[in-house]
């Protein structure tokens, strides 16, 4: 049984294309971004999909998708689409605003994994793996989960024990601090 989507008013829309800077009205539903990504088939919406629901007003099924905290932001989707949309800005934007309503699944854990990401960034210039993960499986309380990847990974040396920091350090603090300005000003 399929649902029947209706529309909605256009404010999400709105303040989807606002703070994304991209034109999401635009989308004509070629459907080039779902088929250029890497991710589609994990997806419950995909790219495409998610621009569409947008259109409609449907914020709270875009916000609490998994989709959007699967999305890579890899770019694929951005470079295929014929109107110069930035769709993988859009689902940056999707993943801010679905934290500021608290409308985040904690199921899809893409917020908690998000959050290590980003606070390892912010510490040391760069990702330090082994520090993220282990801050993502605290806060998930996932202690076991994928453990046997941990060998394969070590012997390959994608985990070190001791953080590489970047000479860029202050650059990338400084940055986290104008976006987290920038963002007290919305």
């Amino acid at each position: 049984m399929t649902e029947t989507l209706e529309w909605k008013d256009i404010a999400f829309l709105r303040e989807v294309e606002r703070r994304s800077g991209t034109p999401v009205s635009a989308c004509f539903q070629c459907h080039k971004c779902s088929t250029g990504c890497p991710i589609g088939a994990e997806m419950e919406f995909l790219s495409s999909q998610i621009m569409r629901l947008i259109h409609l007003g449907e914020e709270e099924k875009v916000l609490k998708s998994h989709s959007i905290w699967l999305c890579a932001s890899c770019e694929a989707c951005t470079t295929r689409c014929p109107m110069g949309i930035d769709i993988a800005g859009v689902m940056d934007i999707l993943r801010i605003m679905a934290v500021e309503r608290k409308l985040t699944d904690p199921r899809t854990r893409g917020e908690t994994f998000h959050r290590s990401f980003l606070s390892s960034v912010r510490r040391h210039g760069r990702v330090f793996e082994l520090g993220m993960l282990t801050a993502y499986k605290l806060r998930c309380a996932d202690f076991l989960t994928d453990l046997d990847k941990a060998p394969k990974l070590w012997a390959k040396g994608k985990l070190s024990l001791l953080p590489k920091r970047s000479a860029d350090v202050a650059e990338v603090k400084e940055i986290f601090r104008k976006a987290e300005e920038e963002e007290k000003n919305r």
